[in-house]
């Protein structure tokens, strides 16, 4: 009895009235002697009047429907055991992930000394990877929504670990330069997994729980800063590509384990899949089931790009596509810059000495130091206290605010780089403003899967994946050439970006704080399922398709 009165507590109670049906009279009504009351669940509900033989409304499940849909299923199992797997399984592919993208900055001055490259190569072999995430990231969305979410994100892991290694044996230049290009076009698949990742956590969970991913970039990027200091001095460059790999390796044998997404199950017609994934949840957490059938809404136009620009979605996507591409393009320049910065000691010492800069041989070069890996590693651990700040704030304010107020600040500390502040001023300014960018990063990556609904849900993130690479392509020439001509520019152009990204985050039409995730594309928001527990007026409403 008293795990039937909790999986009831899971659902809504909505009074029904059919039209020509004797309805109760006005003292009944008013002394509410034959309402339903269930302890934790809110009542003042409207009455709703159908029509004779019309059946009840899927958006109403309770009780006396015996229906329920995966987000009740999902807010009702809660998070447990399962949910703790996935997330260092998704950490894992975070991990690969980030260490793919820091052997950047190792692996271009190694074989700009040992193969004699020009500088111009040396910046080819990074863009190259840039290129390759770029034009596969609306791709693997793409087949993440046709196909599944475990189908996409294993190919995509798959491909990065097969390319990663073999680029470790390539005997020229150019073999690498290609190899490389296709391990970005496999890394372009990689944030498919926040996708899945979103779709098996409850609303109160998701934000913190995508959040904390960001850890294991950090965690990657200081692992492999760490394994280059080890492996780079004795062992040489291919043998930390073919280690580098190895947080890949683990995920290409461990996803195995990963079931498919129920949702995206649900919407493909697979009822007993999705019925399946979320019972073996249930007992890996110990957790009941909600009673009754789980309601279809099967949608087979999946995964189209015109989705994305439909009314209720097409201001979204336009200002979630300039709001990745800012987040890229400042988190990548200010990385490029903090290295310029240092280097001259201040703004001041670049602006000074800029017409007195020599020309130098192309083909000059310096290995990395052990002092040079330091810095990469101390200007790493900012982001640990920018994913905290960011935690803390994003279910208090808001997505839609959090993204905002880290663009804000961001600019501010730029703008404050004007200033002739010296190196211990300068470190901390660099700190802040870098803690704040990496946070709000981390704020779109919670709203982008929120905001879209699981037909176009891996699309759209692999859209705004792509205008990230876009902005990450295109910073080296602001934070790299323009600086030689300007650095106040330079710092203007970054600060006045992001100003107008905090605007763009502010116009953003929906707020997905307490809501559920939408499931099918043919309804709009305002429809979709407000988070249990929350005190507002109204009709309860579900998110999903039509019932089959």
């Amino acid at each position: 009895m008293e795990e039937d009165l909790f999986q009831l507590r899971q659902l809504p109670v909505v009074k029904f009235r059919r039209t020509g049906e004797s309805a109760r009279s006005e003292d009944d009504a008013a002394s509410g002697e034959h309402e339903v009351q269930i302890e934790g669940v809110r009542a003042g509900l409207e009455a709703v009047e159908l029509d004779d033989g019309a059946a009840v409304p899927k958006e109403f499940a309770n009780p006396t429907d015996d229906t329920f849909m995966v987000e009740d299923a999902v807010e009702a199992i809660g998070f447990g055991k399962f949910q703790w797997k996935l997330s260092v399984l998704t950490g894992l592919a975070w991990m690969a992930d980030a260490m793919e993208m820091m052997i950047l900055s190792i692996l271009a001055p190694q074989l700009h000394c040992e193969w004699r490259l020009p500088s111009w190569q040396v910046a080819l072999l990074t863009s190259v990877v840039f290129v390759g995430m770029m034009s596969s990231s609306t791709l693997w969305g793409n087949i993440s929504d046709q196909y599944g979410r475990k189908t996409g994100l294993k190919i995509s892991v798959l491909w990065t670990l097969y390319y990663g290694i073999l680029s470790a044996f390539a005997p020229v230049y150019s073999w690498i330069l290609v190899l490389r290009g296709l391990v970005g076009f496999g890394i372009g698949g990689v944030p498919q997994s926040v996708t899945l990742y979103a779709e098996f956590l409850p609303m109160k969970a998701r934000a913190k729980c995508i959040l904390l991913i960001e850890v294991f970039w950090a965690i990657g990027t200081v692992f492999e800063v760490i394994l280059a200091v080890f492996v780079m001095p004795s062992l040489g460059w291919r043998w930390l590509l073919i280690l580098s790999a190895v947080p890949l390796l683990l995920f290409a044998v461990l996803c195995f384990w990963l079931p498919e997404s129920a949702r995206y199950d649900v919407l493909s017609g697979n009822q007993e899949k999705a019925i399946a994934t979320l019972k073996r949840i249930a007992t890996e957490n110990g957790a009941p089931m909600p009673l009754g059938k789980l309601i279809i809404s099967r949608q087979e136009d999946r995964g189209r790009m015109r989705d994305l620009f439909t009314p209720h979605f097409r201001w979204t996507t336009l200002l979630l596509w300039f709001i990745w591409f800012s987040n890229a393009f400042s988190y990548y320049g200010l990385v490029l810059l903090t290295t310029e910065l240092f280097q001259a000691g201040d703004v001041c010492s670049i602006s000074s000495q800029k017409k007195a800069i020599e020309a130098k041989c192309s083909l000059a070069c310096e290995y990395l130091s052990e002092e040079d890996y330091m810095d990469l590693l101390w200007t790493t651990l900012s982001e640990f206290p920018g994913v905290l700040v960011t935690l803390w704030i994003i279910d208090r304010l808001g997505r839609k605010k959090t993204m905002a107020l880290c663009f804000v600040i961001f600019s501010f500390c730029s703008l404050l780089l004007f200033i002739c502040v010296g190196r211990n001023m300068l470190t901390l300014l660099l700190f802040i403003a870098r803690a704040f960018i990496s946070g709000g990063f981390q704020a779109a990556y919670v709203y982008t899967p929120e905001v879209y609904p699981t037909a176009t849900r891996a699309l759209g993130l692999g859209t705004c994946s792509g205008m990230a690479r876009v902005g990450a392509l295109i910073t080296p020439f602001i934070a790299q050439v323009m600086l030689e001509s300007s650095v106040y520019l330079t710092l203007a152009v970054y600060s006045g970006c992001c100003l107008l990204a905090a605007l763009a985050s502010c116009f953003l039409p929906i707020e997905t704080k307490g809501r559920g995730l939408q499931e099918s594309s043919h309804r709009e928001w305002g429809q979709e399922m407000v988070g249990r527990g929350t005190h507002d007026t109204g009709v309860t409403r579900s998110n999903s398709g039509s019932q089959e």
